[in-house]
């Protein structure tokens, strides 16, 4: 599946134009911006044959929510997301499975780092549940610079069933508390996994963590009492991403 989007942003676009520029449609820059990122992004853009079109900074408020940075290109997204049944035949395909679980993420900002940092960790696809939850805004693309074309997102109705059915496919769910009594380092990841984040000073909803086979923490040597949830799923994954380097 494939629509057209406004991308905006500058390493949102840049990223997009060096990975994908075949299918950037249209380049917007604003009038009065003049400095070394933007001529690079033009650059870019002249080197892939794609017109580039000079417009009003009002005009580009107007088209996009969120902070354009005087960049806005217009793209064909090819959609990364499968549905709960082809989530389930990847599990039956892939010995090393990683999935993330984002339970109760409500910020894009937030989804669109966890996706960046998925894609860097190597994760095979992200689920969310449909309610209560971010999903894919133009918001959460520039944010994750790329990464929202290349990792699944998989929305499911119910994300306890979902745990349940996983489980059922041999796959060991693993959820982060701030009560668990392991800590991240003293675990050993093996075989397929899928870390389940909760949202930030709620965590994970009492169904999702009576689903988990296994309850984690990131030990904490501060006052500070949590992380942001796209901080501390970027720990967990890359310790997860290490240890099968091993």
């Amino acid at each position: 599946m494939s629509h057209q989007e406004k991308i905006f942003g500058i390493h949102s676009v840049e990223s997009f134009l060096l990975r994908s520029p075949e299918r950037v449609l249209q380049l917007f820059i604003q009038k009065s911006r003049n400095d070394k990122k933007v001529e690079k992004i033009e650059s870019l853009a002249k080197d892939a044959g794609i017109h580039i079109q000079l417009v009003d900074k009002r005009k580009m408020d107007d088209w996009v929510r969120g902070n354009h940075q005087g960049v806005i290109a217009e793209v064909q997204i090819v959609d990364a997301k499968m549905n709960e049944e082809q989530l389930y035949e990847l599990v039956d395909k892939k010995k090393d499975l990683l999935l993330l679980i984002l339970d109760g993420v409500t910020d894009p900002h937030n989804l669109g780092a966890c996706l960046r940092t998925a894609d860097a960790a190597g994760v095979d696809a992200l689920v969310v549940p449909k309610d209560k939850s971010a999903h894919l805004t133009p918001v959460a693309r520039k944010v994750a610079c790329g990464a929202a074309e290349f990792v699944p997102l998989v929305t499911v109705t119910n994300l306890a069933r979902t745990l349940r059915k996983l489980k059922d496919h041999y796959v060991w769910i693993v959820g982060t508390a701030g009560e668990a009594t392991e800590n991240i380092y003293q675990v050993k990841f093996s075989g397929p996994t899928a870390l389940v984040m909760g949202a930030e000073g709620d965590g994970m909803r009492r169904l999702t963590r009576e689903n988990c086979d296994q309850l984690i923490k990131i030990p904490m040597a501060g006052s500070v009492s949590s992380l942001n949830v796209s901080v501390a799923t970027g720990v967990c994954l890359f310790e997860i991403a290490r240890q099968r380097m091993i």
